[in-house]
């Protein structure tokens, strides 16, 4: 029987993308599905489908950003169901590009709100949750740009730092109290999902400027970069926390990135401006 049958898992960012894939794969291994997003659509076709797949369902719009709305989120999810074994807080977004020196307050502004806030509010939401139920899990998800650092990337590799380390404390605070929760960290490589195209999107509609440049990287992530399909990579999370494992790595690029970044500090910097300066027509 899966580690996860039966239990209660939450799971931010469900409308779209790895955190709808991870709503349908818990749902087949038989989990109760507490699901949230800004996009009320995404979400419904999100719950519809997955109550198709025989899962009970709570549904609810949450902005992560938000710390008083996931306060309030915890504590119904909570009396919904009577008990949370499982948070995962996926919800993020891949925010603006420009280099430290251009880029503007708005943009890490508004990717921190979500990409590293939403997982703190989410975790400390749950956590007392989780405690009492006496066999908790907290899974983060960060990023291959969460131990990669990349040019043009400042506020999003950041924020996905930021988790990494925020959770590897989490964890090691778990152990040290003897609480009944583990705690695991999830970086992916490169997923198939729109979570880019959304990016510049969004910049679109805001009136902001989209470079060449910009666009060259969007083509080049799209057709060579973002090749795992949502599902199989939700597998391989789901996977990971029924093995109790601290640290998913999703995707063999996450891997040989991993290894380049430990075995060459120094040197991967350099590698990537080269890579980004090939992908874009630069020199």
């Amino acid at each position: 029987m899966s580690s996860v049958h039966g239990k209660v898992a939450v799971v931010t960012g469900a409308g779209s993308g790895i955190g709808r894939a991870l709503a349908f794969e818990l749902a087949r291994r038989g989990a109760r599905l507490a699901l949230s997003d800004v996009d009320e659509l995404g979400l419904a076709e999100t719950a519809d489908r997955a109550k198709a797949l025989g899962a009970e369902v709570h549904t609810a719009r949450v902005d992560v950003g938000d710390r008083a709305a996931v306060l309030g989120y915890a504590e119904a999810v909570a009396a919904h169901f009577g008990v949370v074994h499982q948070v995962y807080n996926n919800a993020g977004i891949a925010g603006g590009s420009g280099t430290v020196l251009d880029g503007e307050w708005e943009v890490y502004d508004r990717v921190l709100r979500v990409n590293l806030f939403g997982v703190l509010h989410g975790t400390k939401a749950f956590l007392p949750h989780l405690v009492a139920s006496g066999d908790g899990h907290v899974v983060n998800v960060s990023s291959l740009n969460g131990y990669m650092a990349q040019p043009s990337l400042s506020a999003y590799c950041t924020s996905k730092f930021g988790v990494r380390g925020f959770t590897e404390t989490l964890r090691a605070e778990m152990l040290a109290a003897g609480h009944p929760v583990q705690v695991s960290v999830v970086h992916p490589g490169g997923v198939r999902t729109n979570i880019a195209n959304n990016t510049l999107r969004e910049a679109e509609e805001r009136g902001i400027e989209v470079t060449d440049e910009q666009r060259a990287r969007l083509r080049t992530y799209n057709e060579k970069l973002l090749r795992m399909p949502a599902d199989q990579a939700a597998r391989i999370v789901v996977d990971g926390v029924e093995a109790g494992r601290p640290r998913i790595l999703v995707g063999n690029d996450a891997k040989v990135v991993d290894l380049l970044v430990r075995l060459f500090p120094r040197r991967y910097p350099q590698w990537l401006v080269r890579l980004e300066q090939r992908a874009t027509g630069g020199r």
